[in-house]
């Protein structure tokens, strides 16, 4: 018996043209979802009630919410901390500018997130120089950590 044959074993179906192939880069670039839970104003004073993930994607919203609370005159501003989540760098920098013109700043009940962030900002700092140093306190409008 010959069993020598040029034809497949399993014949090849004809399929589609396969879709193209998207390259993923492992990173997760949805935006983080943050929450203005409550906003009131105190004279120039804004309290406002954070809640939820503050990331570098995510803080451009918060970013343009308090320029435009600067724009229209407040000179205070107390967030109030303990619904955050999440956050990172990009949460110092969207805050970072209020201070330097001359306005008030005040984090108050700041989540494990926000204190382990203020810890970390509070231990190392870049000098002009570039070079890394310690320094022990935060700065001073983020208020003592602990």
């Amino acid at each position: 018996m010959n069993t020598s044959s040029t034809a497949p074993i399993l014949s090849v179906p004809r399929t589609a043209e396969a879709p193209p192939t998207v390259h993923d880069s492992g990173a997760d670039t949805a935006p983080g979802v943050i929450l203005i839970h409550s906003c009131t104003t105190l004279g120039t004073t804004l309290v406002v009630h954070l809640a939820g993930d503050i990331d570098h994607f995510s803080a451009a919203p918060l970013r343009a919410f308090l320029a435009s609370a600067a724009d229209n005159g407040h000179t205070g501003l107390v967030l109030d901390c303990s619904r955050i989540t999440f956050c990172d760098s990009g949460f110092l920098a969207a805050l970072d500018w209020w201070p330097r013109q001359g306005r008030r700043l005040r984090l108050t009940h700041r989540s494990r997130a926000v204190e382990r962030l203020l810890r970390a900002a509070a231990a190392v700092t870049r000098p002009p120089d570039g070079s890394l140093t310690h320094r022990p306190q935060p700065p001073s409008y983020l208020g003592p950590t602990g």
